[in-house]
């Protein structure tokens, strides 16, 4: 990010706006034009530099009751006085260029609500949708009739009912409700209950009911009212289900509106949620070269400023996405302002590699334009600059900074140290720190962290620890950079006594971190403590803020390996196998001695025993249908552990299961390759309790004791393996057995206070909890449910209560009442 002072982004950009004037054309009757209605009639040509937008329009005449087409032509500047003065009448140019759907519910735009990012009355975009209506892409007609005009007075009533009680319930209740109307409801009844919820500002009462429609059999995909609703979802930053009614339109083969694809870019940009800027981008791209559209330029200026301003820093592919937008403005001839430049070559400077090609191209354009290099650019080019270690560069850049007369931001002193230090020149880079604390009133944290890096690669071990007490003295956070610098040096000079001082100060002071824990553990192998490295690599396995990565387990492998552990590195080995982590080259060889020792597989001792954590996870996989193969003979038994391919929590669950379980797994399974969708377990006798327990004469029964097992830990794998949860937010679990023994279970259930609902379904019973029942049932379970799968499992009636922001379908009918 561009520290403030040194590089400002966040001014405002105009945007460029022109006068325009109001044109209408006489009315079409609609018994004139060709039957087909997919044909469009030869408009006459009309020359005017103030073009703007037209829409086809079905009006029905409540006396006549009969459908005339009608063509309207129009144009007005939102920045001009005079519009505000203007009187329209019914017949105006501004009421015809209405949609069908907002002549008909009387939806308009408030003067105050009106947003500049959503007005598309200037000339560029009614030449857009011009093009798109030539080429058949766009339709903004939705057809509602009137309820006076429904021949049923029973279907009137209904509908009428229906637009009252809809808007007052919550997503499952409203689902409900309509499924109990389904042998009536048809498409254009939904379509009106949809556009009376748009009417009264129920956006998202209007998009349950659109989605509950998409699942109708009897549904035909309608563009005008997945325009509108879309449109409508953007403008309250509702980007998700903006986002799902788009790719609906997508889905259909039909290239959205240009304002649908301006609301949802900028529905994305106004969240700072993770990765909708990503999105925002992939839709603006999607908007120029699917579209063939040409955005206005604030919202071009938009994007640009929100990839400038990311947090974290810009990635190669920002820099990409940046120039992309950059050469949109110019190739559409709209106007290039100082700061795009200026960012653009913040965005270069910010590379591993700088293109100082482009830069020095970006900075002749800017003097031909005759924008001066501000602050910001000088301060790009410092950076760029340091980076290569240019020293000569740098100085004459620093005079440049110092000629602004404008004040020197940290960051200028900051890529100065790191010149002289490229340069192999550390007394400079401690003379440029403190000419930096005296200039600023005290050294930055990121000050501090420079100047150690620098003086650890120099490996001046006295000063640097006087630099990190000074540092530590100063009560600037975060310490972390600076203590991973210097036991990187302490293990490079083999001070490992003082690494571990180090390593030790550091636990007490920062959040632990893998790079400090991986280079400790590499100082504790190297002296060959190894039993101490065991013990800190099992403290980063189980920690999940930590946790191990392919370099933690290549350093034991070593040292293992070295020291003729093989038992050890052979279980070191196993858990890279199941991690698909790269063993180093190395140590390859050394490993595949150590295998070819073990060809046979070793028998499993009888002494074995199932861990409480294992007992619990196979009470909720049987009770999800996992299967026992018992052999009478030999009185024992094995786990079939079979998962499903084409469910993404069993995709998860499998690697999972496979990890818990693979001490009872034949260890003549191949664990280079995937594992597998159905594995089994070793034949054991340990396993009759659960033969005798869950599937009594080979029939999937449930024990009577089930009550005693049903612990939270069960529940939460019974979920993940058998379970799913519904578009509406509620929670089934499939179970088989007899009905007596799933009254056992609900009864379990009842007693930890959830109401549950069962329903049978082929061979099996569904458990299923509903609204709170689904919330309480989540936050009992939700401890040991895998974290990769809970964005997957949780009900959405948690989150709909807290924002309303998650996803909300409705339910099949298998599913309803």
């Amino acid at each position: 990010m561009i520290v403030t002072g040194a590089c400002d982004f966040s001014s405002s950009l105009s945007v460029a706006s022109s006068s325009s004037a109001t044109i209408s054309v006489t009315a079409f009757n609609v018994f004139s034009l060709s039957s087909n209605p997919n044909t469009i009639p030869l408009l006459p040509l009309i020359h005017s530099s103030n073009f703007l937008s037209f829409s086809l329009i079905h009006h029905r005449n409540t006396s006549s009751r009969r459908f005339h087409r009608r063509l309207s032509f129009h144009t007005e500047n939102p920045f001009s006085s005079q519009s505000s003065n203007r009187a329209f009448t019914s017949n105006s140019a501004a009421e015809r260029s209405r949609t069908f759907v907002e002549h008909l519910t009387g939806i308009t735009e408030s003067a105050e609500g009106r947003n500049e990012l959503y007005d598309f009355g200037d000339v560029e975009a009614a030449r857009n949708d011009a093009m798109n209506f030539a080429s058949r892409r766009v339709e903004t007609e939705v057809e509602v009739r009137e309820l006076e005009e429904l021949p049923e007075e029973w279907r009137r009533s209904k509908l009428a009912w229906l637009c009252k009680e809809v808007p007052s319930h919550k997503a499952v209740t409203l689902v409900r409700l309509l499924n109990g109307q389904k042998k009536w409801v048809k498409q254009e009844d939904a379509t009106y209950i949809a556009v009376h919820c748009m009417r009264i500002r129920e956006n998202e009462t209007g998009f349950r009911v659109y989605r509950w429609m998409t699942q109708q059999n009897w549904y035909r995909f309608d563009f005008g009212l997945a325009t509108k609703l879309a449109e409508f979802l953007g403008k309250e930053r509702k980007y998700t289900k903006c986002r799902e009614v788009f790719d609906d339109t997508m889905n259909q083969g039909r290239v959205p509106r240009e304002s649908t694809f301006h609301i949802l870019v900028v529905a994305y940009l106004s969240s700072s949620v993770e990765g909708c800027l990503e999105e925002a981008c992939s839709v603006y791209n999607r908007m120029i070269q699917l579209g063939g559209y040409k955005p206005r330029l604030s919202l071009h200026n938009s994007l640009f400023r929100a990839l400038v301003s990311k947090p974290g820093g810009p990635s190669s592919d920002d820099l990409k996405q940046a120039e992309f937008i950059f050469h949109n403005v110019v190739t559409t001839g709209l106007e290039v302002q100082k700061d795009i430049y200026s960012g653009l070559i913040w965005l270069h400077s910010c590379q591993d590699k700088v293109d100082k090609d482009r830069v020095n191209s970006l900075r002749e354009e800017m003097k031909e334009v005759g924008f001066e290099e501000g602050k910001e650019v000088v301060v790009s080019l410092l950076r760029a600059y340091a980076k290569e270690g240019s020293v000569e560069e740098v100085e004459k850049t620093w005079l440049e900074l110092l000629e602004l007369d404008c004040g020197i931001p940290s960051q200028a002193f900051m890529y100065k140290m790191e010149a002289y230090s490229k340069a192999g020149d550390s007394a400079k880079a401690l003379e440029i720190f403190r000419e930096m604390e005296k200039h600023l009133g005290g050294a930055t944290v990121s000050g501090y962290h420079k100047i150690i890096e620098v003086h650890c690669k120099v490996q001046q071990v006295e000063f640097t620890e006087s630099l990190l007490k000074e540092f530590v003295e100063s009560g600037k956070k975060p310490l972390l950079p600076s203590y991973i610098e210097i036991v990187k040096m302490y293990f490079e000079l083999g001070l490992h006594e003082k690494l571990e001082i180090a390593f030790v100060e550091c636990l007490k002071k920062c959040q632990p971190s893998q790079t400090i824990y991986n280079v400790y553990l590499e100082s504790l192998v190297k002296i060959g403590n190894l039993e101490k490295a065991g013990g800190v690599f099992d403290e980063m396995k189980n920690n999940a803020t930590i946790n191990v990565n392919a370099k933690s387990c290549n350093i034991l492998l070593k040292g293992y390996l070295d020291s003729e552990y093989h038992a050890k590195a052979k279980n070191v080995y196993n858990l890279m196998s199941l991690k698909k982590y790269e063993i180093e080259p190395p140590l390859k060889e050394k490993l595949d001695y150590v295998l070819s020792l073990v060809k046979k597989e070793v028998k499993k001792p009888l002494s074995m025993k199932l861990s409480k954590e294992q007992r619990e996870v196979l009470v909720g996989l049987l009770l999800g249908g996992l299967q026992i193969e018992s052999d009478k003979e030999s009185k024992s038994h094995k786990i079939i552990f079979e998962f499903r391919e084409n469910y993404q929590a069993h995709q998860i669950l499998r690697q999972h299961i496979h990890d818990q379980f693979c001490e009872w797994i034949p260890s003549s399974s191949n664990l280079q390759e995937a594992i597998p969708f159905k594995f089994d377990s070793i034949s054991h006798s340990y396993f009759e309790f659960y033969a005798v327990q869950f599937l009594p004469k080979g029939r999937p029964e449930i024990p009577k004791l089930i009550h005693r097992w049903l612990s939270p830990h069960s529940l939460a794998y019974w979920y993940m393996y058998s379970g799913i949860r519904t578009s509406t937010g509620d929670i089934i679990l499939r179970i088989k057995g007899s009905l007596e023994g799933v009254e056992k279970v609900v009864k379990a259930l009842r007693a930890k206070s959830m109401e549950c609902r069962v329903k049978k379904k082929g061979k099996a019973f569904w458990i299923g909890l509903q609204g709170p029942n689904s919330v309480l049932f989540w936050k009992l379970i939700e401890p040991y449910v895998l974290e990769d799968l809970k964005d997957h499992l949780k009900p959405t009636s948690e989150s709909m209560d807290n924002d309303g922001e998650e996803e909300e379908q409705s339910t099949s009918s298998d599913h309803s009442d």
